[in-house]
């Protein structure tokens, strides 16, 4: 110890014992960073977001189209959405999360290094929440896409070619464009704002729904007899149900249980109804009679069109999301259905494909940076508007190509549209054997 006597050694001592101690501190704090950390609160709010979704398909999307549907075909309707969900499961496990979230291969689509849920393992985290949750509540997502799809088909394709269509849609559609937008690729990279499924869900499910109606088309007596719904209860029981699930669509995005999520929360119940009591008031003006289809459809096109911007907006500006959403689902399920004539069973375009065009262009008018970091038009950034309208842009010419292909591979397995008899008689009982009433 008569060494650290000397004075210049001493102060040597403290110089090595003081770097020590203080790379000994930050080793230990990048350790402690470079371990991901399972935020209790938040995973418990991701799992109730997630349960939430999954009701949307079969039970809300199922009761509100099948309600709109004839009752002839209502079970069939029904069916196609819960079809949907348990096809949307399997394949999502196996390959399309790792498509659409697995590493980024040149900005296109994600790798095949978590196929089969490889290298996924229940101590894997992903953000503050373990990436099972994350991967169910992205499942939950192309689950329901693809179950909007078949609202523009309803009562006139066969079930067997539904079950292929949705297995290469999603493989095919589906997960490239949600690695575009959330997985990494070049839209997101380009600056894309599309906080819950804009692009992804709703755009994307809109236009598929119109170029495959398009190709089938009109049903056997569309435009020359009256095609009822059969319960317009049960759609708006859907509606509601859509509603309830949508919290966990819109406000579960942030994939935490904070101030963010809150405000997407109330911006998303702020929009529905707005929306719900514009499309009323039109009626009330060029009828007289406000309608509860119409008030339920109203409310479901505000919430597709706050679904890209709920994460950017504040209150204020979900209002004007949701008024613009009135109105162009209203025109979009008359006017110009009317006017170009296609046959879209349940406007999945018309509700679905125009406002979620709307939701994500006005998301690049409205983003204000106080709410999400991001500024839209209105705050300064004009360059948003462009970064959106390429987006849609993108999605909407992909969607028709690839569509197109995916229709044309299933047709070559037989005919996509059922047999003239069959659709006459009702696809419930020539193709399910069931019938929704009995009489």
């Amino acid at each position: 110890m008569k060494l650290f006597k000397h004075k210049n050694v001493q102060q040597l001592a403290s110089l090595l014992f003081g770097a020590v101690a203080i790379l000994l501190f930050f080793s230990t704090q990048a350790f402690a960073a470079s371990q991901a950390h399972i935020d209790s609160g938040d995973t418990a709010w991701m799992i109730v977001a997630t349960a939430l979704v999954m009701l949307m398909t079969p039970a809300g999307l199922a009761l509100f189209y099948g309600g709109m549907s004839r009752s002839k075909n209502m079970l069939n309707t029904i069916t196609m959405s819960f079809v949907a969900y348990c096809l949307a499961s399997i394949i999502w496990i196996l390959w399309g999360y790792s498509l659409a979230f697995g590493p980024d291969l040149s900005g296109i689509i994600g790798s095949s290094s978590n196929f089969f849920m490889n290298g996924i393992g229940v101590k894997s985290v992903s953000g503050t929440i373990p990436t099972y949750v994350f991967v169910m509540f992205q499942m939950t997502f192309a689950a329901i896409t693809i179950a909007l799809v078949s609202g523009s088909i309803v009562g006139r394709m066969r079930f067997s070619s539904w079950i292929l269509f949705s297995v290469l849609w999603l493989t095919f559609i589906y997960s490239p464009i949600a690695h575009w937008v959330w997985g990494g690729g070049w839209l997101s990279k380009l600056g894309v704002l599309d906080f819950a499924g804009g692009t992804v869900v709703h755009i994307n499910a809109g236009v598929t729904g119109l170029i495959i109606a398009l190709f089938l088309g009109k049903r056997k007596g569309y435009g020359k007899i009256a095609m009822m719904p059969s319960s317009i209860t049960l759609t708006a029981l859907g509606a509601v149900l859509l509603w309830f699930g949508w919290f966990g669509f819109n406000a579960g995005s942030e994939l935490a249980a904070d101030g963010l999520s809150g405000s997407a929360f109330l911006v998303t119940n702020t929009a529905a109804a707005t929306a719900g009591l514009v499309w009323m008031l039109i009626e009330q003006i060029r009828s007289g009679k406000p309608t509860l289809l119409g008030l339920s459809s109203g409310a479901v096109a505000g919430l597709v069109a706050i679904t890209p911007a709920a994460g950017f907006v504040n209150p204020m500006g979900s209002i004007v999301i949701g008024t613009g959403a009135g109105i162009i689902g209203y025109l979009g399920v008359t006017l110009v259905k009317n006017k170009f004539g296609y046959d879209d069973s349940l406007d999945a375009f018309g509700v679905h494909g125009l406002c979620g065009i709307w939701g994500a262009l006005a998301t690049g008018l409205l983003a204000d940076p106080a709410v999400g970091g991001a500024a839209g038009l209105f705050y300064g950034n004009p360059k948003q508007l462009l970064i959106q309208f390429i987006a849609v842009i993108a999605v909407i010419t992909f969607d028709v190509i690839m569509t197109i292909i995916i229709i044309k591979i299933v047709s070559l397995f037989g005919s996509i549209r059922v047999a003239p008899a069959d659709e006459t008689e009702g696809l419930d009982s020539t193709i399910h054997g069931e019938r929704a009433f009995e009489i």
